[in-house]
This record gives C-alpha cells, structure tokens and sequence, in this order.
C-alpha cells in the first residue's frame, strides 16, 4: 500500500509540475497575443488615420472639380444665351425686312 501511495505521490508532484509549465506556457501565449493584438490595433489607428486624410483630400477636389465645372456651365449658359439673343435679333430682323419687303412690294406703305 504504501508504494502505492508513493507512486500516486509521485504522479501528484510529476502532475503538477506539468500543470505549472502549461500555465506558464498559457500566460507567454497570452502575452505574445496581446502584443499582436496591440501591434494590429496601432496599425490599425495608423491605417484608419492615413485613410481620413485621403477621404480628406479627395473631397478636397471633388469640391474643387465641381466649382470648376459650375464655372464652366456658367460660361456656357452665358454663351447659350448670348447666341440665343443673336439668333433672335437676326429671326426679328429678317421677319421684320421681309414685311417691309411686302409692304413695299403691294404699295402698303
């Protein structure tokens, strides 16, 4: 009986000196994980902060490209209507020779 009790001993003292290195090996896990965990989450900080500034700077000129296109279609409108106007005064005009053309012609005037 007592050998018996002696190698349970044994297994007890071999037991636990196995459970004391699988928590050591556990918490040096732990530690390297949370390293890692830090490490991605600077990274992270990092690449989120270099993100913000591109969104930054491409709104930047969008705005930028929208007021030069309203500069352009400002432009253009003013040339549409400066055409348009022209165009009228040339319709009026002809319309305008064209009935003193007939008056003329059927003794009107």
């Amino acid at each position: 009986m007592e050998a018996r009790f002696a190698v349970l001993g044994q297994i007890a003292r071999t037991t636990a000196a196995v459970l004391d290195r699988i928590e050591l090996r556990l918490d040096a896990s732990v530690e390297r994980m949370e390293q890692r965990l830090d490490r991605a989450e600077a990274a992270s900080r990092a690449d989120f902060h270099r993100i913000e500034q591109r969104l930054d700077q491409t709104e930047a000129g969008t705005r930028a490209a929208f007021q030069r296109i309203e500069t352009r279609l400002g432009a253009i409108e003013a040339n549409a209507r400066a055409d348009y106007r022209w165009l009228l005064g040339i319709m009026l005009g002809g319309f305008a020779g064209l009935l003193g053309v007939m008056a003329h012609g059927f003794h009107w005037l």
